[in-house]
């Protein structure tokens, strides 16, 4: 036995013996091709410089001969000037030496005023300086500097890890703006990568723990912003690196930021039988209830009037929908099925423009199979009646205030079960639509009826940074708050 454990040992010493060969084959065969493409690189970005210093000396060359051409024609063309006055000025000469040989006064004086002639000889007037000197030294060229950092060309150095600024990251309204600096000047950073993750581990998670990194490419600032994010998780790890245009560098060192939020799903168990459920949106089903009630009919009926089963928590999601024995009659409700406990907590709702009817509120468990939401002291809401005419109202104990504002079309709940302070919002201005304020003594329920029409719920939302601020503002406040809010 023990040398066959030695044996089976050995097998599969040989065995990762053989992998880790045919590894380091695998890696020389990558270096073969790595390198020859690190090669055609190279020689394309040589043919590149050939090609940009080719194009340099045509252009310059070009320059230099538009110099001289335009030398020359002014050379040429004051050679001109010269020549004519010079051929000018020898037949005024010839015309003079003429006028001299005569004797006679009388015929002198009938002679052409030569004197005049002469003087006005173009001789006179052209400059004997050239327009233009022969000097090309202006065009001249000093490739000394140039030659210098040509010789110093090495191949890109990798960059260094950036640093992630912790103090300037910011985690708020379900977006993260991480920010990162590099630990030196690094003028040859083409782009920056940025990777996150989730995770429940307040730090690395572990390795069988591990989320797949997501990543965002190409950044070229050292500051980004994560937007539309689900907080589904305590925290997120990010990290980043820097890339020049060969090469990436090391990832920073990751740091972990909270990202805590409320999530919560719709509890199928605990909806009415005319609800049609399906993790944050329900929806009015008016067939849902006839059906239903033929089966309990028949199951009630072999029972022979055996009591009916005990009704099911709303914290089991996987019981059959037939089995459901909670809301009924009027009470077209369904539950969260995830209970605030303490802390601030947000989420959103958004109704179809066709409901006639819905409420958003909370509830402690005691909610009964045929009470509505805002009618029993354990219930607080807000209702939206679309039947006839708008009404929109908060309710709780079964006393009713209305709300002389306009119904937006998504509405925020701010929970703060510490702080005994139930709020509503519009969710798109942050307007506050009302206040209920008590002290909460059960865990809440997220509740919400529907009648003709669905919700759709948002979940993983932090509490907004406007609606903070109002919360502040607010304290002791009451704009919207009524008698209602002190009712426990």
């Amino acid at each position: 036995e023990t040398l066959q454990r030695i044996v089976s040992t050995l097998a599969s010493k040989n065995d990762e013996i053989h992998n880790f060969i045919d590894m380091l084959n695998h890696t020389i065969r990558n270096v073969q091709v790595n390198s020859s493409t690190a090669i055609s690189e190279l020689d394309e970005e040589f043919d590149g410089l050939y090609s940009v210093l080719d194009e340099m000396k045509g252009t310059m060359a070009n320059a230099i001969q538009q110099e001289e051409a335009r030398k020359i024609q002014a050379l040429q063309d004051q050679l001109s000037q010269c020549s004519n006055a010079l051929e000018s000025s020898e037949e005024l000469l010839e015309l003079a030496a003429q006028s001299l040989d005569v004797k006679d006064p009388v015929e002198f004086l009938k002679v052409e005023n030569v004197e005049q002639i002469v003087t006005m000889a173009s001789a006179f007037r052209i400059s004997l300086k050239p327009k233009v000197s022969d000097s090309m030294t202006h065009l001249m060229v000093d490739f000394a500097v140039e030659r210098r950092m040509l010789q110093a060309v090495k191949f890109l150095p990798v960059p260094k890890a950036p640093e992630i600024d912790l103090a300037a990251c910011l985690v708020a309204d379900n977006c993260i703006t991480v920010s990162w600096r590099m630990p030196e000047e690094d003028s040859r950073i083409d782009h920056f990568v940025l990777e996150y993750r989730k995770t429940n581990v307040d730090g690395l998670p572990r390795v069988k723990d591990e989320e797949r990194w997501e990543r965002i490419d190409y950044i070229k600032a050292t500051e980004y912003t994560l937007s539309g994010l689900k907080f589904d998780t305590k925290y997120m790890n990010v990290r980043v690196q820097a890339c020049n245009k060969a090469v990436a560098g090391e990832y920073s060192d990751p740091v972990t930021l909270e990202t805590k939020a409320f999530v919560f799903g719709l509890d199928s168990t605990s909806s009415h039988l005319n609800l049609k459920v399906e993790d944050t949106y329900v929806e009015w089903d008016p067939t849902g209830g006839k059906g239903q009630e033929k089966i309990k009919g028949k199951e009630n009926k072999s029972r022979s009037g055996a009591p009916s089963p005990k009704r099911t928590s709303v914290s089991t999601r996987s019981s059959p929908r037939g089995s459901r024995d909670h809301f009924t009659g009027e009470s077209y409700t369904v539950l969260g099925d995830t209970a605030v406990e303490s802390g601030q907590n947000y989420w959103e709702v958004r109704a179809q423009k066709d409901c006639k009817s819905y409420s958003v509120g909370v509830t402690y468990r005691n909610l009964g199979k045929f009470d509505q939401l805002g009618k029993t002291n354990s219930s607080w809401c807000i209702h939206i009646n679309n039947w006839l005419q708008t009404t929109f109202s908060a309710k709780h104990n079964n006393k009713t205030k209305t709300l002389d504002i306009p119904v937006p079309d998504r509405i925020g709940v701010y929970c703060d079960f510490d702080g005994g302070q139930l709020t509503f919002y519009n969710a798109n201005s942050k307007e506050l639509l009302h206040t209920f304020k008590t002290k909460f003594t059960q865990p809440l329920l997220p509740a919400f009826m529907i009648w003709c029409g669905g919700l759709t719920v948002s979940t993983g939302l932090q509490v907004p940074s406007a609606v903070k601020t109002l919360q502040k503002n607010e304290n002791g406040l009451s704009g919207s708050t009524s008698s209602l809010n002190n009712i426990a």
